[in-house]
Formats: C-alpha cells, structure tokens, sequence
C-alpha cells in the first residue's frame, strides 16, 4: 500500500518506549511523510491490569511523605496499587502533553487495549497510517502484528521504525551471517560497523505540523473513557496510586534525562573506576530514562564517542559505558533469535538442574526477597531495590548470585521478581542479566564461578558506607565486622546493640556449603 499526503493529511504516531519529542524516528518520519501529525499514547491494560503493586520498604522510609508511600497499597484509595514505572510514564506523558499543548495540538491519552484502541482512534481521525517505534518483545511483536492486521482491515498503515536500539535484529551478524552468542565479537563487529549516521539526531520539527483537535475525535468509542475529555486521566483513575517518586529524585520526562544525561557528563570520565561501588555516585542512573525513551539510544551513544574522541583524560571512562550501551544491543538481538530465553535457559543443558524447591524453596525465596538473608550486603541491596526500584549493578549480580548459588532457587524466580520491582525493568536486559549470573545463559559466568559475598562486600563497600545507609540496624559494627557480623565477637556485637537473630538474623546459609552443593547441582545437569 503506497499513501501519500494527497490521500490523507495526517499520520498518527502511536508512543510506547520513546517519551519524549526529540530525536525520535517515527515522529520525524512521520512529519517527512505527511503535512499533519497526531500523537497518541496507549495505557496498556493488558500490561497493567496484571500489575501487583511494587513492595514497600517500610520502616526504611525516610520522611513521614515516603513513609505513606511505602505504607500497604491495599490501605491507599481502596484497591489502588503503586507502581513507580506507572507515575514515571504518567509524569513524562504530562510533560509532552504540556509541550504540544503550547503548540496548539494535544496528545491522545487511551487507556484500554491497543489492538482495539489504536485503530478505533486512527479511524476517528481519518488518519492513513500509524507510525511507531520497533519493540523487540515476544509480546509486544505480537500485539504490533495484530495491530497491523486491524489497520489493514481498514485500508490503513502501520510503519514502525528503529529507534530504541544503534543496531537491531540481523544487522550485525558473525561473517557466516548468524547471531553472535559471545560478546566481544559482537561488540567488534559492532564497533567496526558505526559510522556517524547511526548516531545521527532524527530531525523533528513540530512548529505548525500538529494536527488539529476535532470534537468528534474525543471519546467517540469506549477507549478514551479513563478521560472523556480526551486528556490525560488522573492517576488514580488508571488504578494507581502516587508513589515515592519525587523523594527518590527521579525526574521524569525528557527535561529529567537531559538533565541526568547533563550530570552524568560530568563524571563520566570517572566511570570505568566508580561504577562498582555502591556507595560512589558512580553509575549513569540513565536507565530508566533510555527504558521508557525519555533519552534517545543515539544521544547517549554520541555522548560517549564524542567523550572518547574529544576528552583523553574521559576516553577510557566514557568507552567502559559504551560497552554498556552496546551490551543493551546485544541482549536485544539474543531476544530476537533466541525468544525461548524468556521461560528456559539458553543452554537447553541448564534447564534440567534440579533446583531446590517446594516449601524449603519458597522459605529461601522469601528470605531473600525480605532482606533476610543475614548476609549484610545482600539484604541492604534487597533494602534498596524495595525502597526505591532501583539496584546498583554490583549489587544485581552479588543478589541474583546468591539467589541462585547459595540458596539454590531457580533463577526465573528473581528474574521475574525483578521484572516487578525495577524502575528501569526491561524484559531483554533484565532476562539476559539472572542468565549471565545463573550460566545458564549466553557469554556467561562460568557455572564454577560463585560471588562471596562477604569478599564481594568487603571489596566494593569496604567501609560499609552501602549496608549503613540500608542496615541501619547494623551501623554501630566496625567496617570490618559489618560485612560478616556472625565472625564479631560478643563484645563488639554488645557495644553495638546488636542482637543477632533478633535485631539482624543470622545467616540462611553457609557459603562455602553452598558453593560444594552448587557445583554438585550443575555437574549432574551436565552430565544428563
């Protein structure tokens, strides 16, 4: 099908994982293709209505504000449920709301299921095509071609775009033309294949180019009805309560990760030595922005190969964070060839490890996800994730560890827990991390290799600066105690005030059991 704006004098542009009106390829597509655009954004009910509500960190909260937020989602506005990544999409599509407004459009706010949403409202409009942005997974593939086959019903479009990666699917392949599976390689490949314009800002210029709003495209069939007047609804009628936000600092929208991405510019020369440590302002704290596309893949990428060639004192730094953004790459193309990584190890060998399970597994299971482990560094790291949706990436690989290799638990129990606990949750990053960690997956960790986390502990946060600030129970230890405090002698634990079993447990496991038990678990799968 060949539409033109002499058939039709408007495109809509449906947003997911690109919240933000620079640098964005479908939209400038779209405007390089037609005289008008509308822009419209779909709360997924098929995403969220199975949302549980992320977990609170109670007594951790820190102001009477966050201590409300962190308080029992069934006790707030009824039934309503927290969910940051929800009041971060929210706060972000009130600021683009708020930037067409001043240039006389509007954005279209539908809550509902896209298959359905998205063509009732392209046909409202009389639009002829739809543009969006690639999603690479399973799930969002399928909901996109089903939304293609409903448009085509109707004699309509949809152009979806990359955006969301620097290289995506096929586009860097080993020269027998397959997938890598090892990430060096890929990386080279990668790296041999830039050139400035896939990093090239994608125009957008918006003066004089929205679509104006018809009444009668307003609330006409059902799918506008969390806002009849078409705007963007209220939170709590989305089902959502406001959470603790704002007291993290995290600043949505595409003025917060310009802002982030400002700030990181800073120390990004410092990154390659600081990102370790968890009590160091070391890491980007970009991703929850590049997850939602509040910050653009390219911008983050040209921030990084302009340090590399323009700054030698902050070239070693920015080419470390590189290698991280390419790793996103990477990960998104093992989804793409390999989509059986969401439910089963990418070596099929892995999936008969007989993992510790039943009532002794769920036991584990909550232990650790309560941060009550009595491993210090662990269960600050569990503190931190509950409190405030993010980990430090030290730290998920130390807890997904331990999870897996101390205790036995089949990694896709933290994965998922994961998946409903981080701000910057993304389903191929996330999938591709607890497989690395568990060997199970591809490029990972040899299955011998088994984090300490007393050793891990005392290397990144020797002076337990990390576990104080989530621990607080532990903060009378010495730096050298905190890390391990069932080696501290009665005194010291006295002159502390700590009790251990009462005031911190002690630990679940042995760790040196555990690592002769692991060992034994994965010879004998790889030995079927």
């Amino acid at each position: 099908m060949d539409i033109t704006p002499r058939d039709a004098p408007a495109a809509l542009v449906w947003l997911r994982r690109d919240l933000r009106l620079a640098d964005h390829a479908a939209l400038s597509a779209a405007l390089d293709d037609f005289p008008k655009v509308h822009l419209a954004f779909v709360f997924d009910r098929d995403i969220l209505d199975p949302l549980p509500g992320q977990e609170e960190a109670g007594p951790l909260a820190e102001t009477p504000a966050a201590a409300q937020a962190f308080g029992d989602p069934g006790r707030v506005a009824g039934a309503m449920r927290r969910d940051r990544r929800v009041e971060f999409i929210w706060r972000s599509l009130a600021e683009l709301d708020a930037r067409l407004r001043e240039r006389g459009g509007r954005l279209h706010v539908l809550h509902g299921r896209p298959v359905e949403a998205i063509p009732a409202l392209a046909a409202r409009l009389g639009v002829a095509a739809v543009y969006a942005n690639h999603d690479y997974e399973p799930a969002a593939v399928a909901r996109d071609e089903a939304v293609r086959a409903a448009l085509a019903e109707d004699e309509r479009e949809l152009r979806t775009f990359k955006d969301q990666a620097i290289f995506e699917r096929s586009e860097v392949l080993t020269g027998q033309g397959k997938p890598f599976s090892v990430f060096t390689p890929y990386r080279n490949a990668w790296m041999r294949r830039l050139v400035d314009a896939d990093l090239a800002e994608r125009p957008v210029r918006l003066e004089g180019r929205l679509a104006p709003i018809a009444a009668a495209a307003i609330g006409a069939s059902g799918d506008d009805a969390a806002s009849p007047a078409g705007g963007l609804p209220a939170l709590e009628t989305l089902g959502f309560a406001p959470t603790n936000l704002a007291e993290l600092g995290i600043e949505p929208g595409e003025s917060g990760a310009h802002r982030a991405l400002a700030d990181f510019a800073e120390r990004i020369g410092r990154y390659r030595e600081a990102r370790d440590y968890p009590a160091v302002r070391g890491p980007s704290y970009l991703s929850v922005h590049l997850r939602f596309g509040t910050l653009s893949i390219r911008a983050a990428a040209r921030l990084a190969l302009q340090t590399m060639r323009g700054d030698p004192g902050a070239a070693e730094g920015a080419s470390t964070w590189l290698n991280e953004l390419i790793w996103r790459d990477f990960y998104f193309q093992i989804l793409h060839h390999h989509p059986h990584v969401v439910d089963h190890a990418f070596r099929p060998e892995y999936d008969a490890i007989r993992w510790v399970d039943g009532a002794e597994g769920d036991a584990l299971f909550e232990a650790w996800r309560e941060g009550r482990t009595g491993y210090p560094i662990v269960d600050a790291a569990i503190m931190q994730i509950r409190r405030s949706g993010y980990m430090h990436n030290r730290l998920r690989m130390i807890v997904a560890s331990f999870l897996v290799k101390d205790l036995g638990i089949d990694w896709r129990r933290g994965e998922r827990w994961f998946a409903d606990q981080l701000n910057d949750y993304d389903l191929a990053a996330n999938n591709g991390g607890w497989q690395w960690a568990a060997s199970t997956g591809c490029d990972a960790q040899p299955y011998f290799r088994i984090f300490n986390p007393v050793t891990q502990s005392q290397k990144f946060d020797a002076q337990g600066k990390f576990i104080r600030r989530y621990l607080p129970q532990l903060a009378g230890l010495s730096d050298k105690a905190i890390h391990a405090p069932w080696m501290a002698s009665p005194t010291e634990l006295g002159r502390a005030g700590l009790r251990l079993g009462v005031d911190y447990p002690l630990p679940i496991v042995d760790h040196a059991v555990a690592r002769e038990t692991t060992l034994k678990r994965f010879a004998a799968a790889r030995s079927t």
